[in-house]
């Protein structure tokens, strides 16, 4: 059995904050403190359930198995390591990001873990597509679901549908942005599935089951669901099982923000699930939504840095901003609550206070 310990990297103050919930296991990256479009692994968001697991890459090994194989199979670190390697650079974002402002417009707190927007990093992954590795078991034409299971204490689980298992961008990925995976973000094997919820991308990699029959676990029926009056359920799950992640955006402001007179140049990053950036807006108190300048790259399934100069002018001052995607999706007003407290998106207005 792997040794247990909360969380191994530091995670200082004026690099992370702590949600409240979950203190030991979660760490909420501060956008203000990102330099560069990828998230360097020290600076990486860390979102556990269970305590990180202290894995011997040696000793580790990969299990498949299931009635949606031809075949059993296990794997070795060296082995996947053989098989040909990609690189993609993807986001991966919780599920519940945001979720503190479901209590600043209901009046109480939806969920768990009370991140502001800190929840998201954009890294480099390198490993093995999955369908490559469930090629080598042989996957039968009637398989339908693949349920990855982590090695962490609680044996986190979660299925996804084989086509996503399949899909290009869907990695066991083995290093993050150029380095051998941090314990806390999986060590020594996790899942990438781009632009879906954080949840998805299962770390700490241990069996892998192909089923040719529906499978439900707690994180696709009791959490990580919209559930709610406004959602109807799908049972057995209490409401709709969260997939791809909706447009968003992070200001890279303290909130509130404490600025000087003149010319601020106000950054920050926009992000949506399965497409790219296309548009971010601002406004300022109550003037009209203006462009802000995107910059490069801006890769689907990842983010967009976007900034724009304002003149400040001493007193107090609210800032929206809002993204749209290719797709034509766009940051609503407003949002109507949901349990779990998951996939907030709306609009939020951001206190500066600009003072001589």
């Amino acid at each position: 059995m792997p040794r247990c310990t909360d969380l191994v990297k530091p995670t200082p103050d004026e690099l992370f904050t702590t949600p409240e919930h979950g203190q030991s296991r979660n760490a909420e990256t501060r956008p203000t403190r990102l330099d560069g479009y990828l998230t360097p692994n020290a600076q990486f968001y860390v979102r556990n359930h269970y305590a990180t697991p202290i894995i011997d890459r040696e000793s580790w090994r990969l299990a498949l198995f299931g009635n949606g194989l031809e075949r059993c199979l296990t794997l070795g670190h060296a082995e996947l390591a053989a098989l040909p390697q990609v690189s993609l650079i993807r986001a991966i974002e919780c599920a519940g990001n945001a979720r503190r402002f479901f209590e600043h417009d209901f009046g109480r707190q939806a969920g768990n873990a009370q991140w502001q927007a800190g929840a998201i990093g954009v890294a480099e992954w390198t490993g093995v597509r999955l369908r490559d590795v469930l090629a080598l078991a042989g996957v039968r034409r009637d398989a339908l679901d693949v349920v990855p299971e982590g090695l962490d204490e609680g044996r986190f689980a979660r299925p996804l549908p084989i086509a996503k298992a399949q899909a290009d961008d869907t990695l066991i990925a083995l290093a993050m942005n150029g380095e051998p995976l941090p314990a806390d973000h999986g060590f020594p094997a996790r899942l990438v599935v781009s632009g879906w919820l954080g949840a998805a991308s299962i770390k700490w990699l241990g069996r892998i089951e192909v089923a040719c029959q529906p499978r439900y676990t707690h994180w696709n029926t009791a959490d990580y669901t919209l559930a709610g009056p406004n959602y109807p359920a799908e049972p057995p799950a209490d409401g709709v099982p969260v997939t791809v992640m909706p447009v968003m955006n992070v200001t890279e402001l303290d909130r509130p923000a404490y600025l000087s007179p003149g010319a601020q140049v106000i950054r920050g990053r926009a992000f949506s699930g399965e497409g790219r950036v296309r548009r971010v807006e601002y406004a300022i108190d109550d003037g009209d939504w203006q462009d802000a300048e995107l910059g490069e790259p801006n890769i689907p399934a990842a983010w967009v840095r976007w900034a724009f100069v304002w003149q400040a002018t001493a007193g107090e001052h609210t800032l929206r901003v809002r993204a749209t995607d290719e797709h034509g999706h766009c940051q609503p007003a407003e949002l109507p609550w949901n349990d779990h407290g998951v996939l907030y998106n709306a609009v939020v207005d951001h206190p500066i206070i600009v003072t001589n």
